[in-house]
């Protein structure tokens, strides 16, 4: 496929840079603003992990390096991320190149590169390093990504393991709320069958399926599930990046 016409490497000094967060919710309904997740945030053990070492092939391009705004999309989705959890874990493929990120970010490899992201998910739980309670796992093609989205899992996934989007009729594992005390051994005994899918954890765990009109609350028009897979996805989110429901 025809690449995206950006150089095959780029170098930026920060990923904090863009405006601040905001976001707009749907008539009468009560949004998590910038000040209540200021609030609430600090007092949440959740990390996040960002699992990136996927090959791109319909992108063309590695997506971690795709301009968004004055950021590449992992700095993007990083920074996003990084304002509800102290602790972020990118996960990459080995030898991967990848946007500078700032400091405190923890960065692997994939202990068995090309087996999906069950195993990302398996490196990225290995590397926490502050015994959070919760990770929350998403993908680096999420630059819509709303960071109040992740303290709504939270607020439902009660004695839950798992607090996994279900909209539509699907299920969104790169969305979802993990429980480490529980995911990790799972996780593990899943890769010791040799299973590689995802949603087997949801399916293996006690799972709380979280609807759409929940998660309007934090996301009215749940653009945290979008993923830019294609080049016409990239070109369409450049042509929305000005739009007021952007988290930024």
């Amino acid at each position: 496929m025809a690449g995206l016409g950006l150089p095959r490497r780029w170098r930026m000094a920060s990923a904090g840079q863009g405006l601040p967060y905001k976001s707009c919710a749907a008539p009468g309904m009560t949004f998590l603003t910038t000040n209540k997740i200021s609030a609430i945030a600090p007092h949440m053990k959740i990390a996040s992990i960002v699992l990136c070492g996927g090959e791109s092939h319909r992108m063309g391009q590695p997506k971690a390096w795709l301009p968004i705004g004055p950021e590449r999309m992992l700095q993007r989705v990083v920074r996003l991320v990084g304002t509800v959890c102290p602790e972020v874990v990118v996960v990459a493929a080995p030898g991967q190149d990848y946007p500078p990120l700032p400091g405190g970010i923890t960065i692997v490899s994939d202990r068995d590169p090309g087996q999906g992201p069950l195993e990302g998910l398996a490196a990225g739980l290995s590397a926490l390093s502050s015994s959070p309670e919760f990770a929350f796992v998403t993908a680096t093609d999420t630059p819509f990504l709303h960071p109040a989205w992740i303290l709504r899992l939270h607020e439902l996934i009660g004695s839950h393991d798992v607090a996994i989007p279900n909209v539509d009729g699907r299920l969104h594992p790169l969305a979802a709320l993990y429980r480490t005390t529980t995911a990790t051994p799972a996780v593990a005994s899943l890769r010791a069958q040799g299973q590689r899918r995802l949603l087997l954890l949801a399916e293996t765990l006690r799972t709380r399926e979280v609807t759409a009109e929940e998660l309007r609350v934090a996301d009215p028009e749940l653009k945290t599930l979008r993923n830019l897979n294609s080049p016409e996805d990239y070109h369409q989110a450049l042509r929305e990046i000005q739009s007021p429901k952007l988290p930024e």
